[in-house]
């Protein structure tokens, strides 16, 4: 009687043969890849069969070798960052307590203050004017010029501590010469223009303001005094021409008369021919042979206002 047939022991490698085996599989893997001899490897086969062998038969508690650091540095993805949306600055908060409304009292009355000195201001001259629509006729009574349109009172005009000498209306407006030497042109609603007149504050103050407006026509007003007539323009009271005295002479405003478009003006000299003493003017100034005169107009866009500028300056004697 045959005993039961004992079991056919299965030879298996121990854990002592396991590391042998890994290193003849590593080894058999470096002669398939590298070329030529085992022992005559190029430099570059070596290092990849020490790779292969080291993944082969290291443990998973070896160092890894440069190569493969650096291989798995190259291999891994930047690292990513969270977007963050930029902050908000942090809002001031708005000033309160007692402090702020000082602040805020303070800016008020700052801004009264202001337009109160804005309103109080004293008016240039000296201009005082009750405004009214334009009117035809005016005239001077006492220290105040009035317009009236027939016998209604349209506006007054007066410069408190100074006497009006003549007064010239010219459509719907009001040339006035006063006994400081100054002409002011008034329209109703407002002073348009203010004017001086040199060295002629102590003559108008003597004998008046007889004779002195002299309008010439075509926009232009002159202005005689003594020592000069100077032409205005009575749009803006731009100063045209200015034609001074002979030496030794002086001009009489109240004895000057039209001609046609001419204003003849006497010039009493103490020595002299008696053609010297009187002397013609129109809008554009002295009347004389073979003159250049400016234009009187005024400048519009694209025109210069002395468009030839060399005609006036005067020849050099």
């Amino acid at each position: 009687m045959t005993g039961p047939t004992p079991e056919r022991a299965t030879s298996r490698p121990g854990p002592a043969s396991r590391p042998a085996a890994r290193r003849g599989r590593g080894y058999a893997l470096r002669l398939t890849r590298g070329t030529g001899a085992p022992g005559r490897a190029p430099k570059g086969e070596k290092e990849r069969a020490a790779v292969l062998h080291h993944r082969r038969t290291g443990s998973p508690d070896a160092e890894p070798l440069p190569e493969q650091c650096a291989t798995a540095r190259r291999e891994q993805p930047p690292a990513t960052f969270p977007h963050r949306p930029p902050r908000a600055l942090p809002r001031t908060p708005p000033v309160r307590g007692p402090v702020g409304r000082l602040l805020a009292l303070a800016l008020l009355l700052a801004a009264g203050l202001l337009a109160a000195a804005h309103q109080i201001r004293p008016a240039p001259y000296g201009d005082h004017l009750t405004s009214g629509p334009p009117a035809p006729t005016a005239r001077a009574r006492g220290g105040v010029v009035e317009a009236y349109d027939g016998r209604t009172l349209r506006w007054r005009y007066a410069r408190p501590g100074r006497r009006p000498l003549s007064v010239l209306p010219t459509r719907g407006q009001a040339i006035t010469v006063w006994d400081d030497g100054l002409v002011t042109d008034t329209d109703g609603r407002s002073v348009r223009w203010h004017r001086a007149l040199p060295a002629a504050t102590d003559w108008l103050r003597a004998r008046g303001g007889a004779g002195v407006l002299r309008p010439l026509g075509r926009g232009i007003l002159a202005v005689v005094t003594p020592s000069r007539i100077a032409a205005y323009r009575t749009a803006d009271g731009d100063l045209r021409w200015v034609l001074p005295a002979r030496a030794g002479c002086a001009f009489h405003p109240e004895r000057a008369v039209r001609h046609g478009h001419a204003l003849l003006v006497a010039q009493p000299c103490v020595q002299g021919a008696w053609t010297a003493q009187l002397v013609a003017v129109d809008d554009l100034g002295g009347i004389a042979p073979h003159r250049t005169p400016l234009d009187n107009e005024p400048p519009r866009a694209g025109r210069p206002e002395h468009p030839r500028t060399e005609k006036a300056l005067a020849p050099p004697r």
